[in-house]
């Protein structure tokens, strides 16, 4: 696995089930609620400040996770909304940064994720990913969706890169 988590140069994600548990609070206006964990988003901050291409891939519709995710660094370009074919969207997003799929590594947790997870460099889920997702995934997370699974992860192929420093400066002016 050391060898996969090497070779990554960029993070794709789903956000439900990844970044939240996957519980949506749906108010009477239709507007939507996620609860997202704060490590989660400082990981992805990290990976953006250290120049890593980031991009959210999900079928959810809510212009609340672009804005969510762009206090996280990431650009608003590179967060797919409504995707019903992540794989095109995912291809979209390594043309754009002339990456190879096996550069990025992909966070899913259910069956619309599948075509992404296993054209990656490295697919991985939550603990608690539907089975046919775990079967395929690449690395399978010990912390569930929305409670670590994202930090855990990103922080280990930081580590392994040597890239997981904090420049308090360069976080500043970032954030």
């Amino acid at each position: 696995m050391e060898d996969k988590f090497k070779r990554i140069k960029a993070f794709a994600f789903d956000v439900d089930g990844v970044f939240t548990d996957g519980g949506i609070l749906a108010v009477q206006d239709g507007e939507l609620f996620r609860v997202f964990d704060a490590k989660d988003s400082l990981a992805v901050r990290m990976a953006a400040m250290h120049g890593y291409p980031l991009a959210i891939i999900t079928g959810g519709r809510s212009e609340s996770v672009r804005k969510r995710f762009k206090t996280c660094g990431i650009d608003a370009e590179d967060v797919y909304l409504g995707s019903r074919a992540k794989i095109d969207d995912f291809r979209d997003f390594c043309t754009r940064y002339n990456l190879k799929d096996e550069e990025v590594m992909y966070f899913g947790d259910d069956l619309p994720d599948i075509p992404v997870m296993t054209a990656c460099g490295c697919g991985v889920c939550p603990s608690d990913a539907v089975d046919e997702v775990k079967e395929i995934a690449d690395f399978v997370s010990t912390k569930p969706g929305g409670k670590g699974c994202v930090r855990s992860v990103i922080e280990t192929v930081m580590r392994h890169q040597g890239t997981w420093k904090l420049d308090i400066d360069a976080y500043k002016k970032m954030f």
